[in-house]
């Protein structure tokens, strides 16, 4: 499979001042086989360390932390000669052994010349547990599921894919009921690589959902093994509320849906939890949409969304039919599907931190607001093809912005300072949103 991830690595490698770097991202986005595909195609020669299955790592790294001793001593267990110019060093889950993630201090201090990739499914967790190397010593780089295009380009489907990156919006068009029905294949399939893969191999949809319930029980298992016990029904309780909680129509994160009288004190570390673990993602809202927007967050008010689209489906259990047979595409979930949608190609093709504005009163919001260099641009998502859209309209008025987003089923214009992309296009954004 392609991923943009990378041209991040292949950056990284490039470096002149490299810093070890850390993959962060849920259980089974593809870190490790991103990471040793690289190593096969970027370097002469690559060692595989996997830290939760050589437990002989424990006698590496225990005695001391001294770069030097360490490389001798795994070249000695692999028999192996580790050059660092030509020598790519994998710690896959690395979070596995703590003592191994401080390590990464000491071979960016005095061992810099060695080119270390780390992975792990819970780096999150272990990171934020305190297991501690300096700021800075360090790089990071977030792995997420198949984007849209990623997904069109697993599906043989380049044509459209490139179409989606050469930046000429006026052809889609051309392919619009193509890009349509694709699109209703990828909300089902989602991006999380076995399933793609699967269906790609088979055209079996049926087993696509197998592969996405065993993730789901994969996530689960994940709670009870390396959650502290007291929150482990509380992030349980969470994650199975994040389809009623998308399916509102004002889809901000409410907690008596989790549980009658739920208050967010109780909840704050499950929340945590999961989205240190990768497998949630937030936007949280912005009372006032002024720079940066980081500085006008509301942190008591936010969305939470899945990973991936395909595992929502899974979990609201939304069958085939439900998305193939309707015209107006997925009509009773629509909302959730779509702002589900949207939220996961903004984290996974694009720089910028999605928020989203609502007034006070919750009687207008917003979908999604970014900032775009000097521009704070709101981005209304539609299921359809009907425009109206009150609450951006709304907003433009009472911030005189520049520029607005309307993401739907219809087909690419400009009315004015307000650009409408379609749905299946919205990884343009970038060049898209510089047209103005």
């Amino acid at each position: 499979m392609e991923r943009e991830a990378i041209n991040a690595l292949i950056a990284w490698k490039n470096k002149k001042q490299r810093k070890p770097l850390i993959m962060k991202g849920a259980r089974q986005v593809g870190k490790t086989w991103l990471i040793k595909h690289f190593a096969e195609t970027e370097y002469e020669d690559s060692i595989y360390i996997s830290f939760d299955r050589d437990k002989r790592m424990v006698r590496v790294f225990e005695p001391d932390l001294d770069p030097h001793r360490i490389i001798r001593d795994l070249e000695d267990i692999y028999q192996k000669k580790i050059d660092p110019n030509r020598t790519l060093v994998i710690f896959d889950e690395i979070q596995e052994l703590p003592v191994a993630l401080t390590s990464l201090k000491y071979f960016y201090e005095d061992a810099p010349q060695y080119q270390i990739v780390c992975a792990g499914s819970l780096l999150g967790i272990a990171l934020h547990e305190g297991t501690s190397f300096p700021v800075g010593k360090v790089e990071f780089l977030e792995m997420f599921p198949l984007s849209f295009p990623e997904f069109l380009i697993a599906m043989g489907e380049t044509h459209y894919a490139n179409l989606l990156k050469d930046g000429a919006p006026e052809k889609f068009r051309l392919y619009h009921e193509e890009y349509v029905s694709l699109l209703k294949k990828y909300y089902y399939i989602g991006g999380m690589p076995a399933a793609v893969d699967s269906f790609v191999q088979n055209r079996d949809f049926a087993e696509v959902r197998r592969i996405q319930q065993d993730i789901c029980l994969m996530y689960d298992q994940d709670f009870s093994k390396h959650a502290p016990p007291s929150l482990v029904p509380r992030i349980r309780m969470l994650w199975d509320s994040i389809p009623a909680q998308l399916a509102k129509d004002n889809k901000k994160f409410v907690y008596n849906l989790v549980s009658t009288g739920a208050r967010a004190r109780e909840y704050e570390a499950a929340i945590l939890w999961l989205l240190d673990t990768g497998i949630a993602l937030k936007a949280n809202r912005v009372a006032h949409p002024g720079h940066p927007l980081k500085a006008f967050v509301d942190m008591k008010a936010f969305k939470l969304f899945a990973c991936d689209i395909g595992l929502l489906c899974a979990m609201s259990e939304l069958t085939m039919d439900m998305l193939f047979e309707r015209d107006d595409l997925f009509s009773d979930f629509k909302g959730a599907l779509t702002e589900q949608y949207v939220m996961q190609q903004l984290v996974s093709t694009s720089e910028y931190t999605p928020y989203y504005w609502s007034k006070d009163n919750a009687r207008s919001e917003v979908d999604f607001l970014i900032q775009v260099g000097k521009r704070i641009v709101p981005i209304e998502a539609k299921a359809g093809i009907n425009l109206r859209a009150k609450s951006l309209r709304i907003f433009i008025e009472k911030y005189k912005s520049e520029i607005a987003i309307r993401t739907s089923l219809a087909d690419y214009k400009i009315s004015g300072n307000v650009i409408d992309i379609p749905l299946y296009a919205i990884s343009m954004i970038d060049e898209i949103s510089f047209i103005l």
